[in-house]
């Protein structure tokens, strides 16, 4: 798979500090500063999932800011 990235199998949704989103697979451990978000599957799926939780991209830190 050449430019690609491989997948390998099921993948974790993963979460930060600043509500930030990322995802991992779950052959690999959490780096420190992440946390498991709750769902695990496959890589379209994680997506979709992230997708639907990370509805405003800002950092947490900027949207508490945001509102005084």
């Amino acid at each position: 798979m050449q430019g690609e990235e491989m997948d390998l199998g099921a993948h974790r949704v993963v979460v930060n500090h600043e509500d930030q989103y990322s995802i991992l697979p779950v052959a690999h451990a959490i780096p420190q500063g992440w946390r498991d978000a709750g769902f695990q599957g496959s890589k379209d799926e994680c997506l979709a999932r992230i997708s639907e939780l990370w509805t405003d991209m800002r950092p947490l830190s900027v949207r508490d800011a945001a509102r005084g």
